[in-house]
């Protein structure tokens, strides 16, 4: 559609998306540029010139090039003429070169490139007493350094890297997102998971006095006849 074309920012591409019926007559230029006329809304007897947008660019050939912009001109040809040659092809000229320099230099789009391949994955695990950590075994010895940099403590008797509880929920934040922003520089993948929840064993069923034998003291004597 011409209106999704209008390669401007004011009140040109205002007028054609508030009068998408209103007719839109094109003047054709060299090198493919296209100026429209619109009737100009509310103000009888003067119109909007603006250029539109080149046809064959992809989206991204257009970041960073700013709007040529229409202007609004007499209905008088040769004024309109002169103030269009003298106030827009210039502009259109600059944006429409700037177009083509960016498809030169970068003919499809920049894409986001995927996350490295990891050789090695270091799991932190959530536990319930607000200690963030991980079993030694589990802990990839590259990433042995990264952790104790970042605060992290061996507890040998838990057999365990750990980030104490006692640092604030801020610094622990902070110091876990540096871990694991070095750990995948390196190469190491991290997940996070909670700690499983401790199993339930099964209910204690209280002492029975073997037969025969006397109640202890403490113990209630089996109610009198």
């Amino acid at each position: 559609m011409i209106a999704d074309r209008v390669w401007d920012c004011g009140p040109a591409n205002s007028a054609v998306q508030d009068f998408p019926d209103a007719p839109i007559p094109l003047l054709e230029g060299p090198a493919g540029a296209q100026l429209c006329v619109i009737e100009q809304p509310r103000y009888p007897g003067q119109y909007l010139v603006a250029p539109l947008e080149p046809e064959g660019f992809k989206p991204h050939h257009f970041r960073m090039v700013d709007e040529p912009n229409g202007i609004a001109v007499p209905n008088d040809p040769v004024r309109a003429a002169a103030a269009v040659t003298r106030r827009v092809l210039p502009r259109y000229q600059q944006a429409m070169d700037a177009v083509r320099h960016n498809a030169r230099t970068q003919p499809e789009p920049p894409h986001r490139s995927p996350a490295p391949e990891v050789a090695q994955t270091l799991t932190l695990i959530w536990y319930p007493d607000g200690v963030v950590g991980a079993p030694y075994k589990s802990v990839p010895e590259d990433a042995r350094t990264v952790l104790y940099g970042c605060y992290f403590q061996y507890r040998p008797h838990e057999s365990a890297f750990v980030l104490p509880a006692s640092y604030s929920t801020s610094d622990r934040a902070l110091l876990i997102q540096s871990a694991v922003r070095l750990l995948t520089a390196q190469g190491i993948g991290v997940n996070f998971h909670h700690a499983a929840p401790a199993s339930a064993g099964p209910p204690t069923r209280p002492p029975t006095a073997a037969p025969g034998t006397q109640p202890t003291a403490g113990t209630p004597s089996s109610a009198r006849r």
